[in-house]
């Protein structure tokens, strides 16, 4: 990881701000570059995600930026503070987006049946369950039960457990859904690369989808 300059004194720090707010972009430049070991530093706790460490500190850096750019004296915090919620903020969106995105890349692929107004299930649908009416929540406990079948009947023992972790599905119907895992932690639970995991996981979701493709078919 590239050294960062050091933090900035408090005297200097307030100096810089006030320069910042009149309008001096070198100043703002200072404040940010002074203030980079800061999302070093808080990048850490993120470590076990898909994202490498220079990714996260970019991503990171962005949320720096924002802080910087909004920061006022008058806020009551110092500036370290203020930012470190910018960044964590920063992170977590990313994540977020990361996971709707991975749920649409795998599992949006429609599976039959539809959701009352014409559009087509998905997988996604059928493992976020919501309050419905009785016949609604029967229609949804059938496809639930097509799924569990489609991956007791498809997949390998390594593929349903990928699955499962990745996916939060528990064991069987009924059973409340446990949290959902990256692909970097599960490669270290099963002593595998991530690259690996991937590779099944995408195996896997593509036997799932022949699978109900033939089972639609028939």
């Amino acid at each position: 990881m590239q050294a960062f300059p050091q933090p900035l004194s408090v005297e200097e720090e307030n100096e810089y701000i006030k320069r910042w707010e009149q309008g001096d972009r070198e100043a703002r430049t200072i404040l940010i570059e002074h203030n980079l070991r800061l999302v070093a530093y808080l990048v850490k706790k993120y470590s076990n995600t898909d994202h490498s460490v220079d990714d996260l500190i970019s991503i990171g850096t962005i949320g720096l930026i924002k802080a910087v750019d909004t920061y006022r004296q008058g806020k009551g915090v110092r500036l370290a503070t203020y930012a470190s919620r910018c960044i964590d903020n920063e992170l977590l969106m990313t994540f977020r987006s990361d996971k709707k995105q991975s749920k649409e890349v795998f599992l949006y692929e429609p599976i039959g049946g539809d959701d009352g107004e014409g559009n087509s299930l998905s997988f996604l649908d059928i493992l976020e369950s919501v309050d419905e009416d009785i016949p609604e929540r029967m229609e949804k406990e059938e496809n639930i039960s097509k799924l569990y079948g489609l991956i007791e009947e498809n997949l390998t023992e390594r593929e349903k457990l990928i699955i499962r972790l990745r996916y939060g599905v528990p064991e069987r119907p009924r059973i409340p859904e446990h949290p959902e895992v990256t692909q970097r932690e599960i490669a270290r639970q099963l002593g595998i690369s991530r690259s690996y995991v991937s590779r099944i996981e995408k195996k896997a979701l593509q036997k799932l989808r022949r699978a109900y493709e033939k089972v639609r078919g028939d």
